[in-house]
């Protein structure tokens, strides 16, 4: 097997360790919270079916994430150096260590931020709304924050879809040069930031019964908050400092939901 293979075979593997972990979800649970129009009954499909049906397109996301990420990330200067330490049989440890200390301090860092959004928008959200998302809180094991948040989140959005915007602003506004420039990697730094925070309004909009001008506000800008330091994380450290970042705004988070 080529490096190039076994690359593509320790990112997908790690994707989707994030994909399975949605089986420790209850998912019925989930279902059951959110709120239907008067006279209307829940579908009823067998619990099985929901899971699986739950894991297949976030599934196949994930492989097409890594297949880009695999194909194009080397092109335009990005890189998972600890995962491509593997898979080219070589110590990841040395890759992984300069990764490790921004990391954390960047998702501790994050995490913060986003416990203060809260705070400042929950003032203005309804009570019904606040009451369903902290039973999500609770519904939300701590392996599928870490797993899905922190691999299956940054595979799919940082490597796979920042390296693709990076590859195609290159493509579309440096043609002549050898690599991209900067303004391309800030350009899809806050793009994919925001399609990251658009990416929590489906869910919010479900357990809220609809969207409100607070609540859009809110969910946008508290996860871009942190994409957009995920996606410097990944231009200027790696992919695996995204990822553990990741992992410790969840830290932070819990923490807060402990606390509160």
């Amino acid at each position: 097997m080529k490096p190039r293979q076994r690359l593509f075979l320790i990112l997908w593997l790690a994707g989707i360790a994030g994909v399975l972990s949605f089986l420790f979800v209850d998912l019925s649970a989930l279902i059951a919270m959110i709120p239907r129009p008067e006279g209307t009954q829940p579908t009823e499909l067998p619990p099985i079916l929901i899971k699986i049906l739950a894991v297949i397109q976030p599934g196949v996301l994930t492989t097409l994430a890594v297949l880009l990420g695999v194909w194009l990330a080397p092109k335009i200067g990005l890189h998972s150096p600890a995962a491509e330490a593997i898979a080219e049989h070589k110590p990841f440890l040395p890759a992984l260590r300069p990764q490790v200390i921004p990391a954390i301090v960047t998702g501790l860092l994050s995490g913060v931020a986003i416990v203060a959004c809260w705070l400042l928008v929950r003032p203005y959200l309804t009570a019904e709304f606040i009451a369903r998302a902290e039973a999500f809180n609770v519904i939300l094991p701590p392996i599928t924050r870490f797993l899905y948040g922190g691999f299956t989140e940054e595979i799919l959005l940082r490597w796979g879809v920042m390296t693709l915007f990076v590859w195609v602003l290159w493509k579309l506004l440096g043609r002549r040069e050898d690599a991209p420039r900067s303004a391309c990697f800030v350009v899809a730094i806050f793009a994919s930031a925001l399609l990251f925070g658009a990416g929590h309004l489906p869910i919010n909009s479900a357990l809220s019964g609809g969207l409100t001008v607070p609540l859009t506000i809110y969910v946008i800008t508290a996860n871009s908050i942190f994409g957009i330091a995920a996606g410097f994380l990944y231009w200027k450290r790696g992919l695996e400092a995204a990822i553990i970042a990741h992992m410790f705004v969840h830290v932070v988070l819990l923490a807060a939901i402990n606390l509160a």
